[in-house]
């Protein structure tokens, strides 16, 4: 169902059984997938591709264009949001520039009323965006993790898989998997268990592992090369521990919430 009262750009793409309200807005060069719902002043601007089943809440923007001066009108840019996804009233979602797929949202993430994700950044499968969280560009958000209200989360920052950043603590650094942040500065709050036993099929077993990897990299007052050291000698080969040890290699040891210089 398509209101006569909604503007669709002739040149939209638009799938089967979609709904779109009176007064949302579909501009050319967009993809509506399969049964989508757009609901009343809500807007898909030009570049963006919905997968099935997105539902985009009153008043949000999805594919604004890019809030960086780099970008210039007519430079090619994108976003895409995955299958099932959820956007919430006032949400605005810009398109990348410096990335080949432009910005993208995955599948089964739900975006919160009023949060903000800047362009370039990719949020992965089944994340959690809360109310009013404001998300830089060229930010990574990992499978799985949940950020709460009011959380700010600055440019080229990642966030592991399974984490949970709680409400307004600001992230400027990354954030190693299946952890719990908090506070402002912010700090290593635990592991992030109730979430990965409940929800993510993690044993008791690997939740300890897990637990010990950290208490060497936050709870032991040295740097987090002698941390590594520690855990390949400390902890059994899993899954978990080579998780963790490629995340904290692959961004240069440099940890959000770690203040303990090399040794």
């Amino acid at each position: 169902m398509i209101s006569p009262l909604a503007y669709i750009d002739p040149k939209a793409k638009i799938g089967s059984d979609v709904i779109i309200h009176a007064f949302a807005y579909v501009d050319a060069d967009t993809v509506i997938g399969d049964n989508c719902e757009i609901m009343p002043y809500a807007s898909v601007m030009n570049g963006t591709t919905l997968g099935k089943g997105v539902k985009v809440y009153q008043g949000a923007v999805v594919g604004a264009d890019p809030q960086d001066f780099r970008w210039k009108p007519g430079l090619a840019s994108r976003c895409s949001i995955g299958d099932g996804t959820i956007i919430r009233e006032h949400v605005l979602i810009n398109r990348g520039f410096t990335s080949e797929k432009g910005t993208v949202v995955g599948s089964g993430v739900i975006v919160c009323a009023k949060s903000h994700i800047g362009h370039d950044s990719h949020i992965d499968d089944g994340c959690v965006i809360g109310n009013s969280v404001n998300i830089a560009g060229d930010v990574t958000v990992q499978h799985g993790s949940i950020l709460s209200s009011n959380v700010i989360v600055h440019e080229n920052s990642t966030i592991g898989k399974f984490v949970l950043i709680k409400g307004g603590t600001r992230i400027s650094s990354n954030v190693p998997p299946y952890v719990i942040m908090a506070h402002n500065p912010v700090t290593y709050y635990g592991v992030n268990s109730v979430i990965m036993s409940k929800h993510c099929g993690f044993c008791e077993d690997s939740i300890d592992d897990i637990a010990k990897a950290y208490r060497h990299i936050y709870q032991c007052s040295t740097s987090v090369f002698n941390a590594i050291k520690r855990i390949e000698t400390d902890i059994a080969e899993s899954p978990e521990r080579a998780e963790i040890l490629n995340f904290v290699r692959s961004h240069n040891m440099k940890l959000a919430g770690h203040y303990f210089e090399a040794d």
